[in-house]
């Protein structure tokens, strides 16, 4: 079981909550550019995209994964 420090864990939900609704934020601007009245794009550019935004997001998610296997704890 992991001891949660009560001020890291309030810095935590404070900025987790601002960057993520950043992101959020910055990927429905990224929509926009779907717009095919406004701009021009081919499949291969908008597979490129989501490519690396999907390859950053398993690095993210692996970051957090990784610190949770640190947390097991041996018992006899």
């Amino acid at each position: 079981m992991t001891n949660i420090n009560p001020e890291k864990h309030d810095r935590f939900i404070k900025i987790a909550e601002q960057r993520t609704n950043k992101i959020l934020k910055t990927l429905k601007l990224l929509g926009n550019c779907a717009n095919k009245g406004n701009y021009s794009y081919t499949e291969e550019e908008v597979r490129k995209i989501f490519t690396a935004i999907e390859r950053e997001l398993r690095n993210t998610r692996n970051k957090f994964q990784e610190q949770q296997q640190d947390e097991i704890e041996f018992k006899f």
